[in-house]
């Protein structure tokens, strides 16, 4: 018979930032416990507000499945005499296995023919091992911080208030830190008193509705996004929704209720991002926007409260995001006095690392280091370019910047803008921290992108140059992220430089300023940018093996590389692939290590040698302007045809003969068809399909 469970643990408020993770884990965790236990089990579900994480479990078997195993005992010539016997040996080996002597069995092992004991270990009821499954599951759960309470010595993400134990409607006893399991829970701490008895996972949904409590998060978050529309409706608009801010609000509430305020319209003369901020980042409001998408004089705030006069809590919320704006007013005029270029030396007084110096000394770096990276790709924006990377850390010293962090970047392209500035550069000085996340927006102009490149490789090799290298979680500096958009940016705008130039490059311009031999460091960052472009590639699901043929090549060209692991991955879809990479590595393989001698036609004795020669000769004409041109796809289609040639050479000619002369001139001949796949990936590193 099977089961369900209703397992909940009510707490004060956990941070909405907490719940996503928090709620998979507790799945992940109790899957992993059950399985352990031998448990079946049809589905999990975890549900979760503020006030509580909550796990229901279909249809759990009623007691572990048995755990059958063998334990192997002697052999059968020493278990059994002539007659076929048990030996004392035999009967020794069934008591101590508690099985009688008849229930043994033999077993051809590898090393001949054993005796077997089959021992079915019977198993307890479920009902007793919840007890001790569940206290389990609370203390495996992770957080980012965790607490202790009162006189307790439980950690856990905030203190525990109750607990609700369940398994088919009865309830399972255990005691967390003071706290003892049972069948009741809470509602709604505003709108709900008393506790709430409940007798099933129904009753348990049905009942906190009821106590102003929507336990499903998912159709909370429904709710919380069809309110919100419907409230922007009534003034004319649309909500700007943003999907953290959406899953922040769903998290922060237990029963939605919505309230649409209103602030003055001289406010809309402020940048789009300034009005916005605030309410998204301050106050968790949805902007509403016509269907143009500009922005109206409305807000939607989403409220844990339920109240009789709606237009009390409308009001305060209106009150708060009239004095967060004010000051945003005040801000922006303040700030607007002095030009972006004039606040350039101000960069002086904020430290950048306390070993690599100030901020204005990092902007004075990324300046040369924008200037050539510009001058190689793209000389006639050398000016702009420039321009932008002295600029682009000036709104760090603004007002609006120290209040809202998060607009740094917004507020150089405003004050940019204000201050005259080409609108290139504007648009570079925002650009240049794009993208800031996996999966974030990439700079749309060439002098951002090259802004952006030089800042982040500025960051990457003077933490290295200093030993202030990533190590497991440890990333205080977030070099990770910035190596991944570093790859972005050079896959993204095909950038044709070495990546090894530009590093040196950059460390030149620390002077002495590392602590670390400059070639050692240019190693280290070269091998951690190629790691992180290793990943991005298979993340845009290239096979791992394709991804280490085309990088062991070359990684130097950043976009190169990547063109050659996805036309990889695109020809590993045609229908001789395995074939052709099985044939590579055949000649991979029979050339010695640092093997280089040419083919002399004159020691030629078969027709196969002569095919395989003229064959590559011909291809190696025909793929050169095609490698070149990044066509790696149709240059792989033309080498392919040499396969069955290769297969002909090998089958006629004995390569590795006693006479020297004529051996090496056959591993020219090989060499010659290695050297069509070497400018394309290392074909040896691909997996057998």
């Amino acid at each position: 018979m099977t089961q369900d469970l209703l397992f909940e643990i009510g707490t004060e408020e956990i941070p909405s930032s907490y719940m996503p993770s928090v709620l998979r884990d507790l799945e992940v965790q109790a899957c992993r416990l059950f399985e352990e236990q031998r448990i079946a089990f049809s589905g999990v579900r975890t549900l979760g507000t503020p006030r509580r994480l909550t796990l229901y479990v279909e249809r759990l078997d009623q007691s572990q499945g048995d755990l059958v195993r063998e334990v192997v005992g002697p052999s059968r010539a020493v278990a059994f005499d002539q007659e076929g016997l048990p030996t004392k040996a035999a009967l020794g080996f069934a008591k101590a296995q508690a099985v009688s002597v008849e229930d043994l069995r033999v077993k051809t092992l590898d090393r001949g023919e054993y005796v077997v004991a089959v021992i079915v270990e019977r198993v307890a009821r479920l009902e007793e091992m919840l007890p001790v499954i569940l206290p389990r599951l609370i203390a495996s759960l992770s957080f980012p911080k965790s607490m202790r309470w009162g006189q307790g010595t439980f950690r856990f993400v905030r203190p525990i208030r109750w607990l609700v134990a369940l398994y088919s409607g009865r309830v399972i006893p255990f005691e967390i830190d003071g706290v003892n399991s049972g069948n009741k829970t809470y509602g709604h701490r505003f709108l709900s008193r008393g506790q709430i008895r409940v007798r099933s996972f129904q009753d348990y949904i049905e009942k906190l509705e009821e106590r102003y409590v929507i336990v499903n998060q998912h159709r909370r978050r429904e709710l919380v996004t069809r309110l919100a529309e419907e409230a922007a409706a009534k003034v004319g608009g649309k909500p700007v929704f943003d999907d953290e801010l959406v899953e922040m609000v769903t998290y922060l509430v237990e029963y939605p209720t919505v309230v649409c305020g209103r602030f003055e319209q001289e406010y809309l003369l402020l940048p789009r991002e300034v009005i916005m901020t605030p309410m998204r980042k301050q106050q968790r409001y949805f902007p509403v926007a016509d269907d143009a998408g500009k922005l109206l004089p409305y807000f939607v705030a989403i409220s844990n409260m339920k109240a009789k006069d709606m237009e009390v809590i409308r009001a305060g919320n209106e009150r708060v995001l009239r004095a967060r704006l004010k000051d945003a007013t005040f801000f922006f005029k303040e700030d607007r006095r002095v030009q972006l270029l004039d606040r350039v030396p101000q960069l002086k007084g904020i430290t950048f690392q306390e070993r690599l110096g100030t901020m204005l000394e990092k902007v004075g770096r990324l300046t040369e280091l924008t200037a050539y990276l510009t001058e190689q790709v793209a000389p006639h924006l050398v000016h702009d370019a420039c321009l932008a990377a002295q600029l682009c850390k000036a709104d760090l010293v603004t007002t609006m910047v120290k209040e809202f962090p998060s607009l740094q970047g917004v507020m150089g392209r405003e004050y940019a803008q204000l201050s005259g500035e080409p609108t290139v550069v504007a648009q570079a000085i925002e650009e240049h921290y794009l993208p800031r996340f996996a999966g974030d927006r990439l700079p749309e102009s060439l002098v951002g992108a090259l802004v952006g490149l030089a800042d982040r490789l500025d960051t990457i090799c003077g933490c290295f140059g200093i030993g202030l290298i990533p190590s497991g979680s440890e990333d205080p500096y977030a070099l990770r992220r910035l190596a991944q958009g570093v790859m972005q940016i050079l896959l993204s705008t095909g950038i044709d430089l070495p990546l090894s130039q530009q590093i040196s490059k950059s460390l030149e311009l620390f002077g002495d300023r590392l602590t670390l031999p400059r070639e050692r460091i240019a190693q280290e960052v070269m091998g951690f940018l190629a790691a992180r472009l290793q990943a991005i590639l298979i993340e845009r699901g290239v096979p791992s093996d394709l991804v280490e043929a085309a990088l062991s090549v070359n990684v130097e060209r950043v976009s190169d590389a990547g063109k050659r692991a996805e036309a990889l991955a695109a020809f590993r879809r045609e229908a001789d692939f395995t074939e052709l990479a099985a044939t590579f590595k055949r000649v991979i393989n029979i050339l010695p290590k640092g093997f280089s001698k040419s083919v002399d036609p004159r020691r030629f004795v078969s027709s196969a040698e002569r095919a395989l020669h003229s064959e590559a000769t011909t291809l190696r004409a025909e793929t050169e302007h095609l490698v070149h041109a990044g066509d790696y796809v149709r240059a792989l289609q033309l080498i392919a045809a040499i396969r069955p040639i290769v297969d002909m050479f090998f089958e006629e000619v004995m390569v590795m003969v006693e006479d020297r002369d004529l051996q090496e001139n056959r591993l020219a001949i090989l060499q010659e068809v290695a050297d069509l796949f070497c400018g394309i990936a290392n074909f040896s590193k691909i997996m057998a399909s």
